[in-house]
């Protein structure tokens, strides 16, 4: 006979789903709670592919929101020596893209204010959408603060 588990034992814990640990890998460190962050080590421990991947999502956001010697290609460099699979493909995109990526990065000047006014115009376009023609729209384009 098998024995079963008594009473006074706690069940073992869920294991945690993608969202979470995905959550985890792309929150700032000093953000997680200590739970989150022992957590966050002990599956990273277990998974060699997920510590690489978020050593690079790590190192990724420390490129892009501090100054640093390091580059882009630098980076691109790094996760085509894990050859991650998931990395793969974005790193494949900014390689095309790294003239742009770079001068984004080191230029004062942003497009945040063009891509706030493209959105403001893309929802008041939707809320319009069959009701009336293109004077109205940029009448309302033009009027809406």
């Amino acid at each position: 006979m098998s024995q079963s588990p008594s009473r006074d034992t706690p069940p073992p814990p869920r294991p945690r789903s993608t969202r979470t640990i995905s959550r985890w890998i792309l929150t700032r460190p000093d953000r997680l709670h200590d739970d989150e962050q022992r957590q966050l080590n002990d599956v990273r421990a277990c998974c060699l592919e997920l510590d690489a991947l978020s050593r690079h999502v790590g190192a990724f956001a420390y490129l892009l929101t501090r100054p640093t010697d390091a580059t882009v290609t630098d980076w691109i460099t790094a996760v085509r020596a894990d050859d991650l699979p998931a990395l793969r493909t974005y790193a494949t995109g900014l390689e095309r893209d790294v003239d742009a990526v770079t001068t984004g990065r080191t230029l004062p000047r942003r497009s945040g204010p063009v891509e706030g006014h493209v959105n403001r115009i893309k929802m008041i376009k939707r809320q319009m959408y069959g009701r009336a023609n293109f004077d109205l729209l940029r009448k309302r384009a033009l009027l809406t603060p």
